[in-house]
């Protein structure tokens, strides 16, 4: 009986140690980070400007909900403080497209589904590390919709999940490296 709870403290004593091991290894890197983001320890500060509309269908609250759900995405997923400008890291964005589209037609040739997608082009600078950078890179998302419903009835929920997933795509591009 003794004999296993030897091994039982041992067992524990091993595995805390393990832990702390990996946490130190984890720590010391610098980079690496629960969140996904590979952002370098000398890194410190954000710049994301403000997203220019230069799409042909206007949506006249896009450019602030993109700019603001990218910025609330930064401050909670990296250790980053915002700056208005020259941040070590700069994002700036404009969007390009704001279409809606036919995606399902029925027998009777009507459409049965319509999709919005939205487009933006994004410019990454890396004062860092420039060699991080990138200009005009084009990322684009959708959701669809009963042909039913009109946009409008629809517009603002479909903003905001399209927004969701345009701003996880330029985040995992820019800090995730992915």
């Amino acid at each position: 009986m003794i004999m296993m709870e030897r091994k039982s403290i041992w067992a524990g004593i091993a595995m805390a140690v393990a832990l702390a091991v990996t946490a130190f290894i984890v720590h010391s890197c610098g980079i690496y980070s629960f969140t996904g983001t590979s952002i370098q320890p000398d890194v410190k500060t954000v710049t994301i400007n403000y997203f220019e509309y230069k799409a042909l269908k206007v949506n006249p609250s896009l450019s602030n909900q993109m700019t603001e759900a990218l910025q609330e995405k930064f401050l909670k997923l990296t250790r980053l403080e915002q700056v208005d400008m020259d941040g070590d890291l700069e994002i700036i964005g404009e969007i390009s497209g704001y279409d809606v589209k036919a995606t399902a037609i029925t027998a009777n040739e009507q459409a049965a589904q319509n999709r919005l997608t939205v487009s933006v082009k994004i410019s990454f600078v890396n004062r860092k590390y420039p060699e991080d950078n990138f200009d005009n890179k084009s990322f684009s998302a959708y959701a669809d919709f009963d042909a039913m419903q009109t946009l409008d009835a629809v517009e603002a929920g479909l903003c905001e999940d399209i927004v969701e997933q345009l701003c996880e795509d330029i985040f995992n591009a820019t800090v995730a490296n992915w």
